[in-house]
């Protein structure tokens, strides 16, 4: 087996599934909010409260998908929870009133939550180590490229094709993901059964469920730096289709996703490689200012030319930060406890993005979508010092530790 090979079938097979899952998710979380209100005669409350649901099951269920995975194994959990995935996208199909499809967005959310941790575990387990960087930004540009064509096809065919027609694209994308995910196995499968077996092991004496049993602590300070970007970039996802409707540049909504994961999609492979070769610090704070200044421009697009160019300049600094953090999130955890490093960096990811959909949609009632993107610019800037104080400077301070250490240690 070579262990250098990143590209194996195995691989490209879970990318696969992931892209379909999330091509799912964005589909929904864009058009949703119109199905709400037109399809349903809801209010723009009530369109934000369908994704805070949904977000609601996935932080209270995705603690818990480590130690699922521990206890039944990965390729199970990868397989029940992506089948549970498609039977609730099925179920948008019987939706009847607004209380049943908080339902299913409830139920929804929770299977969403352990698909995304299992399968994001099953890429992790295939990459070869010392590619982790690189292979984490491949993976994690199938979720972006989902991420430009979902709102796309969400926007497009709700308005040519209706609701159903949506539904149906996203329960087909669904069994998709299912097939693949579940034909995915995943290299080393027995070491990483008997590292779990032996983390399982140490937790049987245990009187009761510890919290560090549901969440790896050491990736909690990368993880609240993506809290507070999920926070402002829910702003961007959950009410685009509305502020461009206020702005009179409705017909091009569709067409900011795709600048959006143009710029998302080319710098990635670059991205990747700088992750592995020079840090992490090189990409995050040159990708807080451009992601900051896409923002900005984005609150004072006036025009198609406007709006359009700051698509592009916040898909350049989301897309780089995203796979940054996730990285850095598992690199922190033991081998063992990657899984739920990875379950950790998403519980705090969507408890930001739940909170920002209903905050930012309450703030925007009440001050414009204008003010609103000017906050959410002021927020991920600030995420540069929640980043520096929780990760840069602990870093810095334990590798001169260690150095301190090594020099003691050696009689110099």
């Amino acid at each position: 087996m070579n262990t250098n090979k990143l590209w194996s079938a195995d691989f490209i097979k879970i990318c696969l599934s992931s892209f379909f899952l999330f091509f799912s998710f964005y589909t929904l979380a864009t058009a949703l909010s119109v199905y709400v209100t037109d399809g349903l005669g809801g209010t723009g409350t009530q369109a934000g409260l369908s994704m805070t649901v949904f977000v609601i099951a996935s932080v209270l269920l995705r603690p818990f998908a480590g130690q699922l995975m521990a206890k039944y194994g990965e390729r199970k959990i990868v397989i029940l929870s992506l089948l549970l995935f498609l039977l609730f996208s099925v179920a948008y199909l019987g939706v009847f009133g607004y209380a049943m499809l908080l339902l299913v967005r409830f139920f929804h959310g929770g299977t969403f939550a352990i698909a995304t941790t299992s399968t994001n575990t099953t890429a992790i387990g295939i990459i070869p180590e010392h590619r982790k960087g690189e292979g984490i930004s491949y993976f994690s540009l199938f979720m972006s490229l989902a991420m430009v064509i979902g709102p796309f096809a969400g926007l497009t065919i709700t308005t040519h094709g209706g609701f159903t027609a949506m539904f149906i694209l996203c329960a087909l994308c669904s069994l998709i993901a299912f097939v693949l995910g579940a034909s995915t196995k995943r290299q080393k499968e027995a070491l990483h059964s008997d590292s779990a077996k032996n983390d399982s092991t140490e937790t049987i004496p245990k009187a009761k469920l510890h919290w560090r049993d549901l969440v790896e602590r050491k990736a909690i300070p990368i993880a609240l730096s993506g809290f507070v970007v999920a926070f402002a970039y829910s702003g961007l996802v959950t009410f685009m289709s509305v502020y461009t409707q206020e702005q009179a540049l409705d017909q091009y909504a569709s067409y900011f996703f795709v600048c959006f994961g143009i710029m998302i999609v080319l710098p990635r492979p670059i991205i990747g490689k700088l992750l592995d070769r020079v840090g992490e610090h090189v990409i995050v704070y040159p990708s807080i200012v451009i992601f900051t200044i896409g923002m900005l421009m984005l609150s004072q697009a006036s025009s198609p030319a406007s709006l359009l160019v700051s698509g592009g300049v916040i898909g350049l600094g989301y897309g780089a930060l995203l796979p940054c953090f996730q990285t850095i999130a598992v690199l922190a955890a033991p081998v063992h406890r990657r899984g739920l490093a990875t379950a950790t960096f998403y519980l705090l990811f969507d408890l930001g993005y739940g909170i920002g959909s209903y905050s930012l949609g309450a703030l925007a009632s009440d001050y414009g979508y204008r003010s609103m993107y000017m906050l959410c610019a002021v927020i991920i800037a600030a995420s540069s010092v929640i980043y520096f104080m929780l990760h840069h400077k602990r870093k810095r301070m334990t590798t001169k530790a260690d150095a301190e250490q090594a020099l003691g240690t050696s009689g110099y």
